[in-house]
């Protein structure tokens, strides 16, 4: 398996988010322009991409992890943890890290060194 070794495309990133039931509803042309933007890694095996990760950024105070997906056949693999490691040294000049998650994964984001708070409550508007 490879990671960050090539550009992500955005329909690979369309087929393994598809694969997996996530953002149904994104565009190919939409995912595209994501790519332009911040930080992504992904993981390749065999050149399928089966892992990916990006980050938001202001470049220096603050990130979200944002979208860290990996095709179920590469689950509980060590993947995610290498590709989560990768988008953290891209991010290490940054002063905060965050990241939003559903509670069935805070063992795995703990594993990997962040650390659950109950100070900070998550607010969307759409």
């Amino acid at each position: 398996m490879s990671y960050k070794v090539r550009q992500i495309k955005a329909v690979e990133l369309v087929k393994l988010y598809k694969g997996e039931g996530w953002w149904e509803e994104r565009k190919e042309e939409d995912i595209e322009e994501m790519l332009k933007q911040g930080d992504s890694v992904g993981a390749w095996n065999k050149g399928e991409l089966i892992g990916f990760a990006r980050a938001v950024s202001d470049g220096k105070f603050r990130a979200y992890i944002e979208d860290v997906v990996i095709h179920k056949d590469y689950q509980n693999s060590g993947t995610g943890t290498k590709l989560l490691a990768q988008l953290v040294d891209e991010l290490s000049h940054i002063d905060i890290i965050s990241l939003f998650c559903e509670e069935e994964l805070l063992p795995f984001y703990e594993k990997n060194n962040f650390k659950f708070s109950k100070s900070h409550l998550v607010m969307h508007r759409k």
